[in-house]
C-alpha cells in the first residue's frame, strides 16, 4: 500500500542501489520516447530531508557511443559537471542541480508505507517524479527533424523509484 505524503519518513535512510532506479525520458523524433538512467548515484533521508546525487559519467542509454556524447558540453558537460543534485524537505517542492543551475522543480511524490524485510531490516519506497525543462539548465543541444520540429522534446520526466533503508541507530 502507498500514499501520497508531504514528507519523506523521520530518522536516516539509505537507497538500496540494487532495487532503486533513476531515470529519465523525453520525446524523440516527433514519434516515440526515449529513455536512459543513471547507474551510480545515492539517495538518502536524514531528518525529513532527501537528498540525491547522480555521477553524470554513468548516465546509460544502451549504446556507448550516445553515452559518450550525453557527457560532452552538448548535454551534461560531465568534466565541468560530474554530478546532478536534487533536494527537498516537503516532497511537493525540490531544488534540482544540472551543470551548475540550481532551479526549483515540482515534484509528485508517493511514500509506501513502511514494511520490514525478511533481514529485519525496515524500508520504505518513494517514488518521485518531475518533468523539467532541459533548456533552462543549458541542456538545449538539437537537430531539426526533417518531418518538421526538432529530433528532441524540451521537457524530460524524470523519475526516481527508491527503496530505502533505515539506517541502524
Amino acid at each position: 500500500m502507498s500514499t501520497t505524503f508531504t514528507s519523506a519518513p523521520a530518522g536516516t535512510w539509505n537507497a538500496d542501489p540494487v532495487h532503486s532506479h533513476l531515470q529519465f525520458e523525453i520525446d524523440y523524433a516527433g514519434t516515440n520516447v526515449f529513455r536512459g538512467g543513471f547507474n551510480d548515484y545515492t539517495a538518502t533521508v536524514e531528518d525529513g530531508v532527501l537528498e540525491g546525487v547522480a555521477k553524470v559519467a554513468s548516465v546509460d542509454v544502451k549504446d556507448e557511443q550516445l553515452n559518450g556524447h550525453l557527457q560532452t558540453p552538448d548535454f551534461f558537460d560531465s568534466e565541468r559537471y560530474p554530478e546532478i543534485t536534487f533536494r527537498t524537505s516537503d516532497l511537493e517542492t525540490g531544488e534540482l542541480t544540472i551543470k551548475g543551475v540550481t532551479r526549483p522543480v515540482k515534484i509528485d511524490a508517493t511514500v509506501s508505507d513502511p514494511n520490514v524485510d525478511p533481514f529485519g531490516r525496515e524500508r520504505v519506497g518513494i517514488k518521485l517524479a518531475a518533468t523539467v525543462d532541459r533548456n533552462e539548465y543549458g541542456v538545449s543541444w538539437n537537430a531539426p527533424n526533417q518531418g518538421g520540429g526538432n529530433y528532441l522534446g524540451d521537457n524530460v520526466t524524470i523519475t526516481a523509484d527508491l527503496a530505502l533503508v533505515k539506517a541502524a541507530s
